[in-house]
């Protein structure tokens, strides 16, 4: 039987619509499609808490799934305003649930504040392009969400916000020098999450969509002196997506296999569906 999933996206309807006219899927749409990638027979289906009167499951609608996944988003947590209250309340729903869970960048900051934890901005500032020198915590060694990745590397990363009080449930399975809590397992009511605070779902692509929409950022911020200096970085992340054989420009940027190999950046995906999601539906009885 397929399995069935569902991918919640956090952005309101204004920032899913910018990214689709940009890149041309919304962020959901592309994570569903990383998914199905992944398991090609998968179903699924989305969800958009952001949205005043969104037809959300209910508690045994969320039961119904193999796998529940949420994106990122442009949303601070710390706003606290109705439609991330209601993306709280929808991860507290679905720790009860006991359904699988797994969330990149503020799908993890939405798991740790639904679980009692804390996100704020991270003093250190904002990491944007890849988070470098990703490393296991001892917790995190032999972990299975993290099967397969070396000793240190890099994945896709845009945030400026942190989890800086994980909940008293949270497991970090790795940290870098910009963000502590880089991967976490947190067990709550029943539930299970796992989440990474990077973008393992993100195509060098998409990427660079996103960053040429925030080139102002990178400039204010001190991560490019000029707007040509940001445009040639976007552009050679877009070659890069097109031909990852560029040597010349994985050495520029300090680029590896980790990230450049599709299935080798999407690993923390693979994981979480070889030993979450596939093995829990033969113990739920949906095999």
């Amino acid at each position: 039987m397929a399995l069935r999933f569902l991918v919640v996206e956090g952005n309101t309807q204004g920032a899913r619509q910018a990214h689709r006219e940009a890149y041309g899927l919304m962020p959901s749409e592309s994570y569903a499609a990383v998914l199905q990638e992944i398991a090609p027979d998968a179903l699924c289906d989305l969800a958009f808490p952001a949205d005043e009167g969104a037809n959300l499951p209910d508690a045994s609608g969320l039961e119904s799934y193999d796998d529940i996944v949420l994106t990122g988003s442009h949303l601070n947590i710390y706003d606290r305003t109705p439609d991330i209250l209601r993306q709280i309340d929808l991860m507290r729903a679905i720790y009860a649930s006991g359904t699988p869970s797994f969330g990149s960048c503020w799908g993890l900051q939405v798991a740790a504040v639904a679980a009692e934890g804390d996100v704020r901005p991270n003093p250190s500032g904002r990491e944007v392009g890849f988070a470098r020198r990703l490393t296991r915590t001892q917790a995190g060694e032999g972990h299975p969400l993290l099967d397969g990745r070396p000793a240190a590397y890099d994945a896709p990363a845009i945030h400026l916000d942190m989890v800086t009080a994980p909940p008293t449930s949270c497991t970090i399975l790795a940290s870098n020098a910009v963000s502590f809590v880089q991967a976490a397992e947190i067990t709550v009511n029943g539930g299970t999450f796992w989440g990474v605070q990077y973008h393992p779902e993100f195509s060098l692509g998409e990427l660079a969509v996103i960053l040429a929409r925030r080139t102002k950022i990178l400039i204010d911020e001190g991560f490019c002196r000029t707007a040509e200096d940001a445009s040639a970085y976007v552009a050679d992340l877009k070659t890069l997506h097109a031909d990852p054989a560029r040597q010349d420009l994985a050495w520029r940027h300090g680029l590896d296999a980790e990230v450049l190999d599709p299935e080798r950046r999407t690993r923390e995906i693979r994981n979480f569906i070889a030993h979450r999601v596939q093995p829990e539906k033969s113990i739920r009885g949906r095999a």
